[in-house]
């Protein structure tokens, strides 16, 4: 998949509506140090973009795959296309995600607003609750979100409480 050029494209079309956007996901991951293999371009976007978004992608030649209020995914024909996993939030999620975010080197080397860490974390705990198969990948990221300078390890814990997996945060706490 040729990263910089979807992420180019899809930052582009989303920035000329004046809205935000971050990287999240794997290339989320590498912006902070955690090299790992990754086949898809994850990005947050706010709810409001949602049908234009995925109007542009088909238009582009994707097609969806799956499509919710909080969700879509995207695949291309073209193995340089590759895949587009959308994650859409709104209201008060929206505000808290988009504020302060960090510019991090991405594909290409240009600078991208890149989730913090906490809320890479969030999104992580959101995913073991809702597909516990998931639970070692994750928690294996988070361990290391939280290895990070300056990361709000309360702010991580409130975010594992919230879904009652606070044991798994101490299991984490632990092994640091």
């Amino acid at each position: 998949m040729d990263f910089e050029r979807v992420l180019t494209s899809v930052a582009t079309f989303i920035r000329d509506r004046g809205q935000p956007w971050a990287l999240i996901g794997g290339l989320g991951m590498a912006a902070f140090g955690m090299q790992r293999t990754t086949f898809d371009l994850d990005l947050v976007v706010p709810g409001e973009v949602q049908d234009d978004l995925i109007g542009f992608l088909e238009s582009s030649g994707y097609s969806t795959l799956h499509r919710s209020s909080g969700y879509s995914n995207h695949v291309h024909d073209d193995p340089e296309m590759g895949r587009v996993d959308l994650v859409y939030v709104r209201g008060d999620t929206q505000r808290l995600m988009f504020r302060d975010l960090p510019m991090i080197k991405g594909p290409g080397g240009a600078e991208v607003p890149v989730l913090r860490p906490e809320h890479l974390a969030a999104m992580k705990v959101f995913a073991i609750k809702n597909d516990p198969s998931r639970t070692l990948r994750e928690l294996a990221d988070i361990q290391f979100l939280l290895t990070l300078p300056g990361v709000d390890h309360e702010e991580v814990r409130g975010y594992f409480l919230k879904h009652g997996l606070e044991d798994r945060f101490d299991e984490l706490k632990k092994s640091l």
